[in-house]
């Protein structure tokens, strides 16, 4: 299932979360040279967030392969400010598409009962929790780690929790047939929770490269508890009383 949109209206531009996407957009192309190296590469270095770095659980000058040609040099102290740029650094096109497509769906409606600010608090708590959750699943690793997924994650919880029976439009692959189909936000958002666990628990302790799905699944859960301290019951009031969007049949192409 893929999000085509949702039938949620909007009470407020969604401020923060074009602001979000702006900024993770412009590192994309100005620090990651458009996914090129040796931008990438060295962007892993700098930016990126490596557990086993971070945690000083690795020998001072080990080298970690980022390319063909480039390595970084680790040194065994970390640097805590990679819990948040790593949030906004990507490893490839379909990545960050596919990430800021996921928060433009359903980000919109979350900011919109928490306000700009609330919501910014809330996304950078939401990765901060989805980082824990995938340092503590194999604090030792030297993979970097990199994308909003996380966040991006608890933005999902969130809405999960706020709209289950909201319907979402989604692209649905059957064979040689591609059609679009509403489901409530419950069953889309489950289903994708259900894959993280699925392909999650065998990932644990793994050392290779790779999807975070436990950087998925914190940042779902988070979301789930955070979006109850900051949503603001007058703007939720606000959003129940606009009109739905109208909803076009199912078809297919």
């Amino acid at each position: 299932m893929f999000p085509l949109y949702d039938e949620n209206p909007n009470v407020h531009p969604p401020y923060a979360v074009m602001v979000i996407i702006g900024i993770n957009i412009f590192v994309w192309f100005v620090v990651q040279g458009f996914g090129s190296d040796p931008a990438l590469a060295k962007s892993m270095c700098q930016f990126a967030l490596i557990p086993g770095d971070l945690l000083s659980n690795v020998v001072p000058g080990t080298n970690m392969p980022v390319s063909q040609t480039l390595a970084c040099q680790l040194d065994g102290q970390g640097d805590a400010k990679t819990l948040f740029s790593s949030m906004f650094m990507h490893g490839g096109w379909f990545h960050i598409i596919g990430n800021m497509w996921f928060l433009w769906v359903f980000g919109d409606n979350v900011e919109d009962i928490m306000g700009p600010v609330r919501f910014v608090l809330f996304y950078l708590l939401c990765g901060l929790a989805a980082a824990a959750a995938q340092i503590a699943t194999n604090p030792e690793s030297l993979v970097p780690m990199v994308g909003a997924s996380g966040a991006i994650g608890g933005v999902m919880g969130a809405y999960a929790l706020l709209y289950p029976k909201t319907r979402v439009h989604t692209l649905i692959f059957l064979g040689f047939f591609v059609t679009t189909f509403a489901v409530p936000a419950f069953v889309m958002l489950g289903y994708w929770f259900a894959l993280q666990l699925l392909q999650g628990v065998p990932a644990i302790g793994r050392s290779g490269g790779g999807t975070a799905f436990w950087a998925h699944i914190g940042g779902f859960v988070a979301g789930l508890a955070f979006v109850l301290l900051f949503r603001d019951q007058r703007l939720m009031a606000q959003h129940s009383a606009a009109p739905k969007r109208s909803a076009p049949k199912e078809r297919w192409f």
